[in-house]
């Protein structure tokens, strides 16, 4: 039986994540492709997620956001709403540490922005974003309730998501119900 990495002396990844509502007031969630994603070997059926990514050396967590959102699903027509006041951490299962990120990292340390979605449906393009440029990571999207995230995500995320309904939970009011 091989040991556990010593998680503690392990480092957390900078990342963004990124709240996308639509005029309803409902976010947007891929379905995450699951070829080579350490996150599906643990899914068990939980693989919508909203779109997150690393931020890059140097990179501003806001421009992070808007490019991972690109790059993930081709919208660049959005407005900034709002900041998650904090960091949302989360840390792999023991099953994946020392294997997820490359065996790098315990975890990540994410900075969540919500933006108004200003485009039309068309715009998005999980298939081939960027007009193909990026590698697609959703075979699939949908318009969710901001609430109901939680139980989408994979279950060692679900702690951060619900940090993330908490920061953004007065958001989907603003919007017009039919």
């Amino acid at each position: 039986m091989s040991q556990l990495p010593d998680r503690e002396a392990m480092p957390y990844r900078d990342c963004v994540g990124v709240a996308v509502f639509n005029a309803m007031g409902n976010v947007f969630v891929g379905h995450r492709k699951s070829e080579g994603d350490p996150d599906q070997s643990a899914a068990k059926g939980f693989a919508w997620q909203m779109p997150q990514g690393g931020i890059d050396q140097g990179e501003d967590p806001l421009r992070a956001a808007l490019r991972e959102l690109q790059e993930e699903t081709n919208i660049t027509s959005v407005s900034l709403i709002a900041e998650a006041p904090e960091w949302i951490y989360y840390d792999l299962p023991d099953d994946l540490l020392g294997i997820g990120f490359k065996g790098k990292y315990r975890g990540q340390r994410q900075r969540w922005f919500a933006f108004a979605f200003t485009g039309a449906d068309g715009e998005i393009d999980v298939d081939a974003p960027g007009g193909g440029k990026f590698k697609p990571e959703f075979n699939a999207w949908r318009w969710e309730r901001l609430s109901k995230t939680p139980s989408l995500i994979v279950p060692f995320k679900r702690d951060a998501y619900e940090k993330v309904v908490e920061a953004f939970s007065d958001i989907p009011q603003r919007f017009t119900h039919v």
